[in-house]
């Protein structure tokens, strides 16, 4: 079986809900990331034999295949099929699992896994709150999946609450870590640390002129601890404000995953090759707990220790997520997010997979590490683990 191997791997700067990415569709903003990997790679747009696409928010104009929509708005020719995917907030890091899985196993030997999200367009929870107010079904969740958990729904704060509790997490800690996620955000800026895996998007700004946009809206200079403790909670008893859990975002990203027989037949320079693929589920109402243990599998898979991982980008979803993971698996602070995180930069829900690998390759090229670790927290209890070796 051979390898897959990243080639390029790109996302745009996140664009603060309804700020300098709201009046983009959302298939153009994934459109200009699949234009950008072949102009960048030099890849015959031909060559390509898949473009898998993450999405969470699939209604209005992220419905109907945004994938496939997104190549007939791309250069792509139209002989390149695409599908869309859902696995929540993982949804672009299991794109660039399938996608590797796909070229490891030679069925294909040139794959684009991406993920798009325009949160301003399609606002978060809207395919279920649209229904609700048609009254149209019953949402989500049979009364059978509820009775079996004993709840009355799956919430994602619930379970951010939950886990904040079962650590001892006060609200000061995970504060002390949000505003850490703005200052590392906010040196990677300073030092260009973003400039590789940015890719600049022409749009129209608020005065209605043209602007480049190529730095993450969300980042807040200014942000202090007076500032973070001055928001309110996101529910009575707990924690979790607007300041401690990641931003709301509109953005897309993507990687080019091909395997050895591509490099060879399209003279290729891979940046990175895959080391394992990884992902396991868990309990579904503190839900957000999962990465602890669908890393510690990834690393016995792959016959390693976290001691071997140099960084390791844990999705900031809400401060409690990596600090726990950080706790229960007595990992390196200094090696987490070090360019910031969802808390900082935006989570675009179904393009955060795919960004974040697009930040864990070019760290490890910048800081001439060589192996890096993605997680992810995602919706109904699942997690994600990719691990990746700079090359």
């Amino acid at each position: 079986m051979s390898d897959a191997y990243i080639v390029d791997a790109a996302r745009l700067a996140g664009g603060r809900r309804n700020g300098a990415l709201a009046g983009v569709h959302p298939t153009d903003l994934a459109a200009h990331i699949l234009n950008t990997l072949i102009d960048r790679t030099g890849i015959d747009p031909a060559a390509i034999e898949d473009v898998i696409m993450g999405c969470v928010g699939q209604g209005g104009e992220q419905s109907t295949q945004v994938g496939r929509n997104a190549v007939l708005a791309s250069r792509l020719p139209d002989s390149v099929p695409a599908v869309t995917i859902d696995r929540q907030c993982g949804s672009s890091q299991q794109a660039v699992q399938f996608a590797a899985q796909a070229v490891m196993s030679g069925t294909q030997d040139i794959v684009i896994a991406a993920g798009v999200e325009s949160m301003s367009r399609v606002p978060m929870g809207s395919t279920v709150a649209l229904y609700a107010q048609a009254g149209i079904g019953t949402g989500p969740w049979s009364d059978t999946a509820k009775d079996r958990y004993g709840v009355k729904g799956f919430d994602q704060f619930t379970g951010a609450q939950m886990i904040a509790a079962k650590y001892g997490f006060s609200r000061e800690i995970a504060d002390t870590f949000a505003l850490e996620s703005h200052r590392k955000g906010a040196a990677a800026v300073a030092a260009g640390a973003f400039d590789r895996e940015i890719v600049p998007i022409e749009v129209t700004g608020a005065d209605g002129a043209p602007m480049t946009h190529k730095v993450d809206q969300g980042l807040r200079l200014d942000a202090s601890m007076e500032g973070l403790a001055g928001l309110k909670p996101v529910m009575d008893g707990s924690i979790i404000t607007a300041g401690n859990a990641s931003q709301m975002c509109d953005g897309a990203s993507g990687v080019l995953i091909v395997n050895e027989r591509a490099l060879k037949t399209h003279g290729l320079t891979p940046i990175a090759r895959i080391d394992n693929l990884t992902v396991t589920a868990g309990d579904p109402v503190i839900m957000l707990e999962e990465p602890i243990n669908a890393t510690r599998r990834a690393l016995a898979r792959a016959g390693r220790s976290l001691a071997d991982i140099d960084l390791y980008e844990v999705n900031e979803a809400f401060a409690p997520i990596p600090l726990a993971w950080l706790r229960e698996l007595e990992a390196d602070p200094a090696k987490l997010n070090v360019h910031g995180g969802a808390i900082a930069l935006g989570h675009p829900l179904g393009a955060s997979g795919a960004k974040l690998m697009s930040t864990l390759v070019h760290a490890l090229h910048r800081h001439g590490k060589r192996f890096g670790l993605q997680t992810m927290c995602e919706g109904g209890g699942i997690a994600n683990v990719t691990i990746v070796e700079r090359l």
